[in-house]
């Protein structure tokens, strides 16, 4: 059982069934005693039609043309498998040489086959003659590449980006153990848990904060594209237009607004932003190891001292990223906190994120970093017993518990936007209370 449900409240139609059915043939007479009533009465014939004359039957002999087929087209479709090559791939289902060349040399300076991979898909179409007549490949489920000959035999390329179509649907749930399981053993996709973390992560620390019983409602897109057979499939979920938080840390709501400067973000139903100077952690679903102390035994040099930072424990490689907006003032080696780095904020404020396993590719010193930018790789170099990052902020040089910090929040809607507002507010908030919340009996 699950701590969630999901509402689609605007899903795609569905697509109708059509059964056809056959009715059973007539019983014909055995075959032998045909053909001993009326095999004296049939001349030889490569075609023979039967008929019924008045009451008796009669037996006429008539020979018709074969019935000849039309040759038509061949489709064929498939997918790589690992270790695959399309030229590979298209040989195991019978495509000849020819069409992978004429394939290979039409498609060069539009795309390299050798950065193909595994899940790629394609549908060749080949005439009569084996010419290929058309071929669609498929490099994700969003891009492909269509090659098409036209009536003088010419060839051209087209590269083309699926177009997504938006549905809203709303899922709502009682957390049992964590957030991110709630979420995911739903159904749902990590990337939304995810985009539901980062609203809130100016407002609440989903490593430390988060409690069974604790209450959570998503408004969100999910995002679908046409295919190849004119169904409509489920790509991804798109953006999060309203949401909310309920636990130990209070009620926290928003919803997104684009403004007419077409900038948009989070606001709470009153108009002021979301997003505050600093973020809560500088990392995604982690576990505190250690929290800020004046006196933590040290479990490597076994001795009692301040330990001015929190230790977020997390796998190896979990990106670690920065909690505001600065500039990168240390990038190194430092003794036992590993490998170190430091951003420097306005008002006074530096950051440190110490025990990295390697730094992010490109990250120097004096350069500006935003924001939720990625800065290094959660490690365990200098003094540590497992893979961790330790968070420390200092204020005009002296250690401050990054808990306890009161971060400003961004500035507010205009007020000529407000009135706006609250009517798309409105609207929203009406959908994310629809549907009931369900709690589950076991953990999530």
């Amino acid at each position: 059982m699950f701590g969630a449900a999901l509402f689609a409240l605007d899903s795609p139609k569905p697509v109708a069934s059509v059964e056809i059915r056959s009715e059973a043939p007539a019983e014909s007479e055995p075959a032998d005693a045909l053909a001993e009533s009326d095999a004296a009465a049939l001349e030889p014939a490569e075609h023979v039609e039967s008929a019924l004359v008045g009451p008796e039957r009669e037996v006429v002999a008539v020979e018709s043309a074969p019935v000849e087929s039309e040759p038509s087209d061949r489709a064929t479709v498939g997918e790589l498998g690992p270790g695959d090559t399309l030229a590979t791939s298209l040989a195991s289902q019978g495509i000849s040489v020819r069409a992978i060349d004429r394939i290979a040399r039409e498609m060069r300076g539009y795309y390299d086959f050798r950065r193909s991979h595994a899940g790629d898909s394609y549908r060749l179409v080949v005439d009569t003659d084996g010419e290929v007549e058309s071929f669609r490949y498929h490099i994700t489920s969003l891009l492909y590449y269509d090659l098409v000959r036209d009536a003088d035999g010419r060839y051209e390329v087209v590269r083309t980006e699926a177009q997504l179509s938006p549905r809203q649907a709303m899922i709502a749930g009682i957390v049992s153990s964590t957030l991110y399981e709630s979420i995911t053993d739903l159904g749902a996709s990590a990337q939304l848990a995810d985009d539901f973390a980062d609203v809130f992560s100016y407002d609440v620390d989903f490593s430390r904060m988060v409690r069974a019983g604790d209450e959570y409602r998503i408004l969100y897109e999910r995002l679908y594209r046409t295919d190849d057979e004119g169904n409509e499939v489920f790509v991804k979920p798109g953006r999060i237009l309203a949401a909310r938080y309920s636990g130990r840390t209070g009620e926290h709501t928003a919803v997104y607004y684009r403004t007419d400067e077409g900038t948009g973000g989070y606001y709470r139903p009153d108009g002021s932003a979301v997003q505050r100077q600093f973020l809560m952690a500088p990392l995604r679903y982690s576990r505190i190891s250690s929290t800020y102390s004046s006196a933590r035994l040290h479990p490597i040099l076994n001795i009692t001292r301040p330990h001015h930072g929190i230790d977020y424990a997390a796998p190896l490689g979990t990106p670690v990223f920065a909690v505001a907006g600065g500039e990168v003032v240390q990038k190194s080696w430092a003794g036992g906190f590993g490998n170190l780095v430091k951003v420097r904020h306005p008002s006074g404020y530096t950051s440190y994120y110490a025990h990295l396993s390697r730094f992010a590719s490109g990250l120097r010193v004096g350069q500006t970093v935003s924001q939720k930018q990625v800065v290094g790789y959660v490690g365990q170099t200098g003094l540590a017993t497992g893979p961790h990052v330790c968070f420390r902020i200092a204020k005009d040089g002296k250690y401050v518990n990054p808990a306890q910090i009161s971060s400003p929040a961004g500035p507010p809607l205009p007020l000529e936007a407000k009135d706006d507002f609250r009517l798309h507010s409105d609207v929203l908030l009406a959908a994310l209370d629809s549907g009931t919340l369900v709690a589950g009996d076991e953990a999530l």
